[in-house]
């Protein structure tokens, strides 16, 4: 559980430094939202994960 928690927490920091470049270089909205949308689903699948390892007893 441990290691998915790693892998979505490196894909966040990813996200937000994708999201810092953009907004660095006057990227489109577009951008702009994809980049926020990865953070959500990002912090979603942290919550999810930590969830489901509690309720199998990992």
């Amino acid at each position: 559980m441990k290691s998915a928690v790693t892998v979505i927490i490196v894909g966040i920091s990813l996200w937000i430094t994708g999201l810092v470049i953009a907004l660095a270089t006057h990227a489109e909205s577009k951008v702009l939202y994809t980049c926020g949308v990865g953070i959500a689903l990002g912090l979603i699948g942290i919550r999810y994960t930590i969830r489901r390892a509690r309720r199998s007893g990992i």
